[in-house]
């Protein structure tokens, strides 16, 4: 008998099961703690999103491998990626209850997916940089923590870059969508409105324009023609007071780019207090 004769273990191994295509995600990550708060019956503004993100994992094709997370809380020159195996936890957030400094999400660090994606971004042209001690700012640790309360995902968290430009991180984006076939969930973390000077009622009209515009935007069926959209996103009603800053937004910038030729489509609308806020899935 001539040819390669397999071993008794070699026939024996399991074949990798094929990982289902995950979406990539723009959700909103709240303020804060807030999620974890007390607040008097019926009145949680947080409430509604809570719930949005408590029931997320089910609706995705299967348990996700890992979950990649771009935070609006974390800006480097270069795209970075956190390395290490158990990265602590960023309490990046001032003036809330004593109890909410003490919320733990010991979810693993994902070092190889690290490598995977500063290999993806090298080969699109983008430099990047590695951070072994960065912890988990609350752009991941607060909605993981009631997308998977019990932290068994391995978890990587990149950086904006910090120039805040729209076309890169579609880029960035684009460079990392191969990600999703390997049951890598995306996700952009960010408020699709972001003024911290106005959740109250004088903003309501211009959240509603913008979420309007964006939402059009997300969902156009011509990808070249979401991108450019979203590359000028300033042109839309009321951007810069739905963003006077933009590193909130940019997360969906990251998200819509991995989305590829996927349609996008909303999948949570809800008022914060009084203003408009959203969250959108491609794929």
């Amino acid at each position: 008998m001539t040819g390669v004769q397999l071993t008794d273990v070699q026939r024996a191994a399991p074949r990798p099961t094929p990982a289902a295509r995950q979406p990539a995600i723009f959700l909103p990550h709240g303020g804060g703690p807030c999620f974890f708060m007390e607040w008097p019956p019926g009145g949680n503004p947080w409430a509604e999103m809570g719930q949005f993100l408590r029931n997320l994992l089910p609706t995705l094709p299967e348990r996700p491998r890992a979950i990649l997370v771009v935070s609006g809380h974390w800006e480097e020159p270069s795209f970075a990626v956190n390395t290490g195996e158990s990265p602590p936890l960023l309490y990046d957030y001032y003036g809330f209850p004593e109890h909410t400094y003490r919320l733990g999400y010991p979810a693993p660090g994902a070092p190889a997916l690290a490598r995977r994606v500063r290999t993806l971004l090298a080969d699109a042209g983008l430099p990047s940089q590695e951070d072994p001690a960065r912890g988990f700012d609350h752009g991941v640790f607060v909605p993981l923590l009631l997308l998977d309360p019990d932290a068994a995902i391995p978890v990587l968290q990149v950086s904006l870059q910090s120039s805040l430009d729209p076309a890169l991180h579609l880029a960035a984006g684009r460079a990392l969508a191969s990600l999703r076939d390997e049951g890598v969930l995306i996700v952009g973390s960010g408020m699709s409105f972001h003024n911290m000077g106005g959740f109250g009622p004088g903003f309501e009209k211009a959240s509603e324009a913008f979420d309007d515009w964006l939402t059009h935007v997300v969902t156009d069926l011509d990808v070249k023609r979401r991108e450019a959209a979203l590359t000028h996103w300033q042109q839309a009603p009321h951007a810069r007071t739905c963003h006077p800053r933009e590193e909130h937004l940019l997360p969906l910038m990251v998200a819509a780019g991995a989305g590829a030729a996927d349609p996008g489509r909303k999948i949570f609308e809800g008022r914060i207090p009084n203003v408009t806020v959203s969250a959108f899935r491609f794929g």
